[in-house]
């Protein structure tokens, strides 16, 4: 079975903000970033927790739930791609649904200060 297939969501989208709460085919998320890392909470209500998949490839989180109700001949369908600008440390994202809502942690990998100062060059007088 096929779910239906979505363009990741653009980080800039949020960049300005520190958090938004968009809807997104009657689902709404928040996306933020919090103490190295960043935090995603989607509202999922009426699906069943083995009903929902998370999975995480080269910097896109994917989303997915599917629920039937066979006795109302009823079937939702939800599928969301997240896309991060920075490195995750893939070994460490955080998954937890409590009460309709999903939310997932994903760790900054390198966080700290980084880089280097680089000169300014002054022209000849």
């Amino acid at each position: 079975m096929a779910l239906p297939r979505t363009a990741p969501t653009s980080w800039i989208q949020g960049l300005y903000f520190p958090s938004q709460l968009v809807k997104t085919g009657g689902n709404e998320y928040e996306l933020y970033e919090e103490d190295e890392e960043f935090v995603l909470s989607v509202k999922l209500p009426e699906y069943d927790p083995e009903e929902v998949t998370v999975s995480w490839d080269n910097g896109v989180l994917n989303i997915a739930t599917q629920h039937e109700d066979e006795s109302r001949g009823e079937r939702r369908t939800f599928h969301q791609r997240f896309r991060f600008p920075e490195e995750v440390a893939a070994d460490e994202i955080f998954v937890e649904y409590t009460n309709g809502i999903l939310e997932v942690r994903l760790p900054i990998e390198g966080v700290g200060a980084s880089g280097e100062e680089i000169e300014i060059e002054a022209p000849s007088s």
